[in-house]
Parts: C-alpha cells; sequence; structure tokens
C-alpha cells in the first residue's frame, strides 16, 4: 500500500505542482482533496506550460486518473473553461472524476467575497475574491450547493431560488449591490452541469478501493501548512485545510490508509498577501529572489513577498502534519548569492522562541537569528544526480535536513521535469 499526501510546508506557493506532476507518472490516482479556483499549480513541460486551478497535476498523463475530491469547492464555470483549455493543448479530460459531494462557489459567493474584502478596508486579509471563504461559510452553514445537486434540475432550482432570496437582500441591504437574476444563473449553472455529468461519481469509493488494491494514491494539498484555517496565521489564512489531516476529510479516506507524508518547500520563503513575515527581505535581495523565482501568483499575478529560509516554519509543519520527509525546490535560484541566511529561531523582545508562535501580535514582533552559509555561485539547473550538486548546495540541504529533523526525498533544480534531483525515491 502505497498513499502518499503532499503538502505545502510554508505559505503555499511552493512548487507542489511540479512535484505533484513529477510524482504522478508513478502514481495511479492523483487527487486534490481541497481549496478551489484560489489556488494555481504551474507545469512546465518540454518548454510548455500548463496553469492549473482546480484539475489535479496528474492530469498531463494519460494512464493516471485525477479526483477532485469532496473537500474541494468548485466553481463549473472555472472548470469547464479550464477542461477547454487543456483540450486545446491536447490533454483529455477522460481521467478525470468529480466528486459528487464537493459543494458549488455561486456567482453570489463571489460578490460577497469582493464587498467583504473591500469593506476591511485596512484590515483586509489578501483574499483572491474567487468566492472561496463565502462558499465554505455557506457549507459550513449547511446552506450550500453541491455537485450531485447541480445535476437535478428541481432540487438545484429549489435551493438556488432559497439562497438567492437571502443573498440578494443581504448585497441589497448590506452593502448597497445589484444582486442576481434566477433564472440567469439557473440556465447558466445547468448548462455547466450538463458539460460535467459524465465525470461526476462518489469518488470516496473510488479512491478507498485504489489503496485496498495496493495501488498507488498521492493526495495533492492547495496553499501551505501557514494557511490552513486552524494551523496557519489566522486571520491571514485560506478557508479550508491544507495540512495532511485535511486530506483524510477532502477526500473520504481514513487516517490508517495514508503511509506518507510530504511537505514541499521552497530554499527560501515566500508570502501572498498580508501578515506578519518574520523573514522577509525588501530591498535588492529580496527582489533578486522575486525575479530570479519569477515569484508572480499564478492566480492573481501579484507580486509574491520573498525572504530567508526559515526553520520555524518548517519544523512546525513538520509537526502538524507528522511530515516523514521534505522535498526542496527552486534550489536553483539561490545560484547567484554569495550568503545564504538560515533562520534557526525568533528572538521576541528578551527571549528566544524556537517554535511557531499562533499569536500574530507575538510574531509580527518577532526577529528572526539567522546562520549563514556560503553560496555556490555555480548553474545547477543541469544537475541530476545528488552527488553533482555542489558540495556547497549540499551542505545546505543537509542543514536543512538536520535543522528540521526529517530527510530531504527530492530537489528541484528548474521548472522543468526533468530538473528534479531524487535524493530518495517516494514510491
Amino acid at each position: 500500500m502505497s498513499a502518499v499526501v503532499l503538502i505545502g510546508a510554508q505559505w503555499g506557493d511552493e512548487g507542489k505542482g511540479k512535484i505533484t506532476d513529477y510524482l504522478a507518472q508513478e502514481a495511479d490516482l492523483v487527487v486534490r482533496y481541497q481549496g478551489g479556483n484560489n489556488a494555481g499549480h504551474t507545469v512546465v513541460v518540454e518548454k510548455r506550460t500548463f496553469k492549473l486551478h482546480l484539475i489535479p497535476s496528474g492530469i498531463l498523463y494519460p494512464g493516471t486518473q485525477c479526483i477532485i475530491g469532496n473537500g474541494v469547492v468548485i466553481d463549473p464555470g472555472v472548470l469547464v473553461k479550464e477542461l477547454e483549455q487543456l483540450r486545446q493543448q491536447g490533454v483529455s479530460s477522460h481521467n478525470l472524476r468529480i466528486s459528487d459531494c464537493a459543494h458549488l462557489v455561486m456567482p453570489y459567493h463571489q460578490k460577497l467575497d469582493e464587498m467583504q474584502e473591500t469593506q476591511r478596508g485596512a484590515y483586509k486579509i489578501g483574499t483572491t475574491k474567487r468566492g472561496v471563504g463565502p462558499a465554505y461559510a455557506d457549507k459550513a452553514a449547511r446552506t450550500g450547493i453541491r455537485m450531485a445537486d447541480l445535476l437535478n434540475r428541481e432540487i438545484f432550482a429549489e435551493l438556488l431560488a432559497r439562497n438567492l432570496e437571502e443573498k440578494n437582500h443581504l448585497l441589497a441591504q448590506v452593502y448597497g449591490a445589484e444582486g442576481f437574476v434566477f433564472e440567469e444563473v439557473l440556465e447558466r449553472y445547468l448548462s455547466y452541469g450538463e458539460k460535467l455529468r459524465s465525470l461526476v461519481t462518489d469518488t470516496s469509493l473510488a479512491i478507498n478501493q485504489a489503496i485496498k488494491e495496493g495501488k498507488r494514491v498521492l493526495f495533492e494539498g492547495a496553499q501551505g501548512t501557514l494557511l490552513d484555517l486552524d494551523h496557519g496565521t489566522y486571520p491571514y489564512v485560506t478557508s479550508s485545510y491544507p495540512t495532511a489531516g485535511g486530506a483524510c476529510i477532502g477526500a473520504g479516506v481514513g487516517p490508517t490508509k495514508i503511509s506518507s507524508v510530504l511537505g514541499v518547500a521552497k530554499a527560501y520563503v515566500t508570502r501572498v498577501g498580508e501578515g506578519p513575515f518574520p523573514t522577509e527581505l525588501t530591498g535588492p535581495e529580496g527582489e533578486h529572489l522575486r525575479q530570479r523565482g519569477y515569484e508572480f501568483g499564478t492566480t492573481t499575478g501579484r507580486p509574491r513577498r520573498c525572504g530567508w529560509q526559515d526553520m520555524v516554519i518548517l519544523r512546525y509543519a513538520v509537526r502538524v502534519s507528522g511530515l516523514d520527509g521534505l522535498i526542496l525546490t527552486k534550489l536553483d535560484v539561490l545560484d547567484e548569492m554569495d550568503t545564504l541566511r538560515i533562520c534557526t529561531g525568533y528572538r521576541y523582545r528578551n527571549s528566544m522562541i524556537n517554535e511557531f508562535p499562533h499569536s500574530l501580535h507575538v510574531l509580527a514582533q518577532c526577529e528572526p537569528v539567522y546562520e549563514e552559509m556560503p553560496g555556490w555561485r555555480q548553474d545547477i539547473s543541469e544537475a541530476r544526480e545528488y552527488g553533482e550538486l555542489p558540495v556547497k548546495a549540499r551542505d545546505y540541504i543537509s542543514r536543512i535536513e538536520e535543522l528540521a529533523g526529517v530527510p530531504v526525498k527530492l530537489v528541484a533544480v528548474g521548472p522543468g521535469r526533468h530538473q528534479t534531483v531524487i535524493k530518495d525515491p517516494i514510491f
């Protein structure tokens, strides 16, 4: 049995799409278990770039079954468009299945997301305004609409009418915004449902059967540990559970079925949106990382904030998700740096902090304590074996392993599939 959960070990954008695509060549199933189209994964294959938002990164392998699990919230219009874009790029969706229990992102969710973020003013949290948060809120409030509902015109119409009555009143009375016309939303969404009907099924059943048969299953998380609704830098978080525990709930499998949990981390750290970031670099070094690493959001295009590697964060990710290994990405971005820094702890007032604080007030006042290491000052993008990496690059990796307490399994030295160095096989 080999069921592997792959999570982001920082603030998201760690390169999980590339790693999922790389591992998918050996996987029988790839399962996306949470988030919505507020996430984006970029995969580069032979100089062709694929930008995925809802569809698992394994879609590029015809023999790999891809599943959008029940924990994902789906904007069906975005999904239909994404499928069409892949078709135009020569990629078939015959191997994709969608959970009948996955909730829908509706037009009023997007509108409310935008209105709420605008109203926050200086206290905005940096939402992508894709309607994901309000969709999860309705799910928790038991007023959500699921994929199975969309496939039944009568049921969908009843639920939509009930929700629009409430949401249109809320938009008008609280935000002074125009509401939605029932017939327009009904027909548009029913058309999406017909285009997706053949892909909708009980995905939990399929996943559990695959594990029972000894197939290789890869669970793909979106966002990252510090964006987790419970364990992240609340309130600057997403609305779901990117940590490993979310895979069980979002895919419909028990924890005893999971055999390994891996965390993807950049060789440095990035963050999109608001909130404290102890190792952030705001000068030339940060801009160098941004430009060399092309640190701009796949979904929004927003420039990412960049900083040095933070081991307080990685130790935290190891703890809350039970990581038994790390995958280090974008090591090549550090090729031109003379000196590298690794944050080993925080200084808060007159004391040292070695564990990640949950209080944002404390985190905002933390100063990173650094170790310095020499850079390798050479191009590593052509390395294919671990021994081909410069000694100083291997020293950097070894120090990360020591401080994290878990081994590094893979190292990415560029965006392409082939630019991956195997230190310890996953499957």
